[in-house]
């Protein structure tokens, strides 16, 4: 994704902005939360699973590779949820797809402390971390339809 930015002078420059892409699997009403388990600033917070899309790869393609790596499942994602949520000072933005998990997959917290499945009713029992706290804000009314 390519963005401008104006310098003190006016002239745009332009850059590239790095998309990290998250996974909301949703199974029986509920969403998976995921535990950090590193770096030491973030262990303990809870994230929704994904990562970076490296050059070259989509989006969609970029997150099921990542629930792979993270969680050991296949997954087959859906549409977005939530906004565009600027990260590291504006020189990344996450980007969180619906997903469901494939042929009846169980997560495994291969990168992660901890795994739990919440409900709507129960997605402030955990501290998300600042850039999924406004996914979690969209996915409540979402959650509790189901």
């Amino acid at each position: 994704m390519r963005t401008e930015r104006f310098s003190g002078n006016g002239q745009a420059e332009r850059r590239d902005l790095k998309v990290v892409v998250g996974a909301a699997i949703i199974t029986d009403g509920r969403v998976l939360a995921c535990a950090r388990s590193a770096p030491p600033e973030v262990a303990g917070r809870w994230e929704f699973p994904g990562g970076k899309v490296e050059p070259g790869e989509g989006e969609t393609t970029a997150l099921v590779r990542e629930c792979a790596e993270e969680l050991a499942v296949r997954v087959a994602v859906g549409d977005r949820v939530g906004p565009d949520v600027p990260m590291a000072h504006g020189r990344s933005v996450l980007k969180v797809y619906l997903a469901r998990l494939l042929h009846g997959d169980e997560p495994q917290p291969l990168e992660h402390s901890e795994l739990r499945w919440l409900s709507a009713a129960e997605l402030d029992t955990v501290t998300w971390l600042p850039a999924d706290a406004p996914v979690v804000a969209a996915l409540r009314p979402l959650l509790a339809r189901l």
